[in-house]
């Protein structure tokens, strides 16, 4: 398979973003406006919609469940314990790591459900959204944290703001005690799902900067190492591990490659971190997410 082919569709509204934003009237201003709307309202809907139009089978989808939290659980650690190495803690501040610590394990759900499709259907993209449904959770706990606590901030306060979060456990709740999506209402959530990828990927695009990047460089390449390198070796363990089927393990090596989250930098900035910097390390992320995904999906998975 071709990954680079496959992969090409996503990273092209990237692009176009990126170029919309610098070289016509739909600048910045207009993107961050974009960005909200789909933060708050068009993802939260796909996300919820994703979770609850196929029964979810706890027991059969245990295992990847398993493998989901056991490389959220590893990216986190390995994310949190960056200060404390004698190596590389001497070069990093405290407020730079609160704020950039989610780097190395959030990760762009847009490209994960657009490319889970083309890997492998429909099924592909209930796996992801299992995925996504238990690891947003944890994961934007596991983000909040280090800047609740630096900033001494509401850490339950933050959570029960989050809209992804909230999407994600009402779909859980929603698909656990049966409830269907009605048919009329399906074509409108399904139109909503396609605007909020295609959008939620320009406006990832958009927010793409470079110039904060010139300081904090070992803490860039810290964490981008963790996303896009030793996360991805470490799926193929876990899922060797969790006796995962072929499918499953494609995507859980597909999630393990994805680009970090491009609302890093808006939640960073709205809890009074530099967004400019986090969104340097998102710009650089998504980048490199051109390289990890066809070594997660090609090299690692042939192995």
């Amino acid at each position: 398979m071709n990954y680079a082919q496959l992969l090409f569709p996503d990273f092209s509204l990237i692009l176009i973003g990126f170029l919309l934003c610098r070289h016509s009237a739909l600048n910045r201003a207009v993107w961050i406006q974009v960005d909200s709307l789909v933060y708050y309202l068009l993802f939260p809907v796909l996300l919820f919609h994703s979770i609850v139009k196929s029964p979810l089978d706890l027991h059969t989808a245990s295992n990847l469940i398993g493998a989901g939290w056991t490389l959220g659980l590893s990216g986190i650690a390995m994310a949190y314990v960056l200060p404390y190495l004698p190596w590389v803690g001497k070069h990093i501040l405290a407020k730079d790591h609160a704020a950039s610590a989610q780097i190395a394990f959030r990760f762009n759900s847009f490209i994960g459900l657009a490319l889970a499709e083309r890997l492998a259907g429909a099924q592909g993209i209930q796996l992801i959204a299992v995925l996504i449904g238990v690891c947003v959770p944890l994961f934007n706990v596991a983000a909040v944290w280090p800047m609740a606590r630096h900033g001494e901030k509401g850490f339950v306060r933050e959570l029960l703001r989050n809209p992804l979060i909230l999407a994600t456990a009402s779909g859980l709740v929603a698909n656990l005690a049966g409830f269907g999506m009605p048919v009329w209402l399906e074509p409108t959530v399904s139109r909503i799902g396609a605007a909020s990828l295609a959008l939620g990927l320009m406006a990832a695009g958009a927010g793409m900067q470079f110039g904060a990047l010139a300081r904090a460089k070992t803490l860039a390449v810290a964490v981008l190492s963790i996303r896009h390198f030793i996360t991805p070796v470490l799926a193929l363990g876990v899922a060797y591990l969790y006796g995962l089927s072929a499918a499953q393990t494609t995507v859980l090596l597909a999630f393990s490659a994805l680009p970090t989250a491009s609302s890093s930098y808006v939640l960073a900035a709205r809890m009074g971190y530099d967004g400019a910097y986090v969104a340097g390390l998102v710009t650089l992320s998504t980048m490199l997410g051109m390289v990890s995904l066809p070594f997660a999906l090609g090299l690692l998975q042939s192995l």
